[in-house]
């Protein structure tokens, strides 16, 4: 997505709800861990849901730039965790899991806005916020590496699988980008669901 053609309460709108998404996906990771035994996102500081903890500038600028970004990845030491590696499938189920939350929430304000009768700016930011939010969760259950999808699925593989599968990670972002950018990417049907799920949560 480019910002060249949009208002400014549009970009506005659209910032905010991306903010709002990223800072609830990354702090649901970090409590995850934190309640499941590793500590060390807390030392980091970020079980918090202040956005300057989980915004990444790059992550921010590439969203601008291409239609998709990410927040600050929070270290998670899996080895820390209880139970293990069913523990990292949690934590990393757990930052889609609050996107929908925040989804379901914002749908929930769009349609009590809409029947108070307001418009404008309220009611775009909170579609926005249910869009974004369900996009982000859609996007990073795809079982890609670094998605959350590949560290889900990874706790489910056997231990000899698994541990081949993770040799091939580094290519996951390749992977990604050529998803992104290709023609007729697959990816393409993904943001078209989104968008139709966006609209029966609002209504609009």
């Amino acid at each position: 997505m480019l910002f060249f053609d949009l208002t400014l309460a549009q970009i506005v709108g659209i910032v905010v709800a991306l903010v709002v998404g990223i800072t609830f996906h990354e702090f649901s990771h970090a409590f995850i861990a934190d309640q499941l035994g590793d500590h060390r996102p807390r030392a980091l500081g970020r079980v918090t849901l202040n956005p300057v903890a989980h915004i990444d500038p790059i992550g921010a600028l590439v969203f601008v730039v291409a239609g998709f970004g990410w927040g600050r990845p929070v270290p998670v030491n899996v080895y820390a965790l209880r139970p293990g590696r069913i523990g990292m499938a949690m934590v990393a189920a757990g930052g889609p899991a609050a996107n929908v939350i925040v989804a379901v929430a914002g749908a929930v304000i769009y349609r009590v806005l809409e029947m108070s009768g307001v418009d404008g700016f309220g009611l775009d930011l909170a579609f926005w916020i249910v869009l974004y939010n369900l996009l982000l969760a859609i996007f990073n259950l795809l079982p890609i590496p670094p998605l959350d999808g590949y560290n889900v699925l990874l706790a489910f593989l056997p231990p000899r699988t698994a541990f081949t599968v993770q040799r091939y990670a580094q290519y996951g972002v390749i992977v990604l980008l050529l998803l992104v950018f290709m023609p007729g990417s697959p990816l393409r049907v993904m943001f078209s669901a989104v968008g139709s799920l966006t609209g029966v949560l609002t209504g609009a």
